[in-house]
């Protein structure tokens, strides 16, 4: 919603909104356009009456403010159907999906084809560092989104992409997530069905060979240009890892006979490298020149939230990621380790998400903190509209890691948390830390008191 309010203002409206709680970095964006951000859904958010609304999933039917625009009669719409409509329109619309690394794929594609030339816009829902913000309006004929399963809003109940008229798209992954709106991994996968039919036969797909979801989904599809990526020898672009280490990671693509690249990026996880897989094999698609795709790989900063240090106060180093889902969380840690060898990493999670809230992940949390070297976890962010039986468990998955000799503990807040740090932490040791909110302002109270 950040990055759509930026892409109006850009041209030219004048921008207002409401939230309930906003947070950096998509807050201070928001600041630095100059776009106020009313705290907390009123109904006198809308007087003076606006002349357009646009609703974000997250506002239900009784919302306040909601029932206020509708008394009021002021035209109104979702984000998803605004972008269709007013920012896409007919251009090549290159949807990034999947349930992980839709943001850092997404941004990645977005620069490999701002270095091609191609002058695209796109919209992130995070901030890449080599734009310093979540948008840009299109300058030519690509645009270039993430594509999010989510619901669209209260008066839309369909996955955003449904409005992005895809015409390319990557597809990373397809697991159960989203337990609020969907009640299993099969009423998941009737979501990304509807994003192959959409696709058109002129259209472009790559999908993931190493997701067994993503492979039936592929076949739902009618587009001609339909093509896997993956590690294994079956991929029709398959990665190679050259070389993994604190500075990043190199390898090359094969592709029916020819070998493409070698790329070096700053990122690094087995997971960034399928990522880039895509892109690279996106970009072929698409006619881009391979030198401006390794020198675009190479010089790609991630994303803010994304494996982003944060300081290293006294030899401690603070990294930051956005990783929620069991399997983000699982290849996180596992990547984030590898990384730096010979140094104990600490890993602090906080289920924030709707779905990590919830029961439903219990078991795999086990398998995703698996070999860890130490894991403190944050009790579940308001639990309070969850029954009582299908609340997430954090002294429950403590119990389950120490019986497979991972060091682990559960904290109140985060406070406490940073207070354990404290004590326990000492030079060389890394400590990463994986919400996808704002966290009770841990990052910076950890930063100041590691100081």
């Amino acid at each position: 919603m950040a990055s759509m309010a930026g892409l109006l203002k850009d041209r030219g409206f004048k921008i207002t909104g409401s939230d309930s709680n906003p947070y950096p970095p998509m807050s201070t964006q928001l600041e630095s356009l100059g776009i106020s951000i009313m705290k907390g859904y009123k109904a006198e958010n809308l007087h003076p009456k606006p002349d357009f609304v646009i609703v974000g999933n997250v506002i239900s039917a009784s919302n306040e403010e909601a029932q206020e625009l509708m008394k009021l009669g002021i035209p109104y719409t979702s984000l998803p159907k605004a972008m269709g409509e007013f920012i896409i329109e007919n251009r090549e619309s290159v949807v990034i999906s999947g349930t992980h690394g839709k943001t850092t794929t997404t941004s990645m594609m977005a620069w490999v084809a701002e270095n091609a030339g191609v002058k695209p816009g796109f919209l992130i829902g995070g901030i890449p560092k080599n734009f310093s913000q979540s948008f840009k309006n299109p300058e030519d004929n690509y645009f270039i989104i993430e594509g999010d399963e989510y619901d669209t809003a209260f008066f839309d109940k369909v996955p955003k992409f449904i409005h992005y008229r895809p015409k390319h798209v990557i597809l990373t992954s397809v697991e159960f997530d989203h337990a609020d709106i969907y009640k299993d991994l099969d009423d998941v996968k009737k979501s990304f069905a509807r994003l192959m039919d959409l696709l058109p036969e002129n259209g472009t797909l790559l999908a993931c060979a190493e997701d067994a979801n993503v492979m039936e989904l592929r076949k739902l599809t009618k587009c001609k240009n339909s093509f896997t990526y993956g590690f294994g020898a079956e991929a029709d672009f398959r990665a190679k890892i050259m070389f993994q280490n604190a500075n990043g990671l190199g390898f090359e693509v094969h592709h029916r006979g020819e070998i493409m690249g070698p790329y070096a990026m700053q990122i690094t996880g087995e997971y960034n490298v399928l990522n880039a897989t895509a892109v690279v094999a996106m970009s072929k698609m698409l006619g881009f020149s391979e030198n401006r795709i390794q020198i675009a790989l190479e010089s790609f900063e991630g994303v803010k939230r994304r494996q982003e240090i944060l300081g290293e106060p006294n030899g401690i180093l603070v990294i930051e990621d956005f990783a929620h889902h069991p399997t983000a969380v699982r290849e996180t840690v596992k990547g984030i380790q590898k990384k730096y060898p010979g140094r104990k990493v600490f890993s602090v999670f906080e289920p924030r998400s709707a779905t990590s809230r919830r029961k439903v992940f219990q078991k795999d949390y086990v398998e995703a903190f698996k070999g860890s070297h130490e894991v403190l976890l944050a009790k579940a962010f308001d639990q309070t509209k969850i029954d009582e039986e299908n609340r997430f468990s954090t002294h429950e998955l403590v119990d389950d890691l120490k019986k497979t000799h991972v060091t682990a503990a559960d904290f109140d807040t985060a406070d406490d948390i940073v207070a354990a740090l404290k004590s326990k932490a000492h030079k060389g040791d890394v400590i990463l830390i994986m919400s996808n909110g704002g966290f009770d302002g841990i990052y910076t109270k950890l930063l100041k008191a590691l100081e």
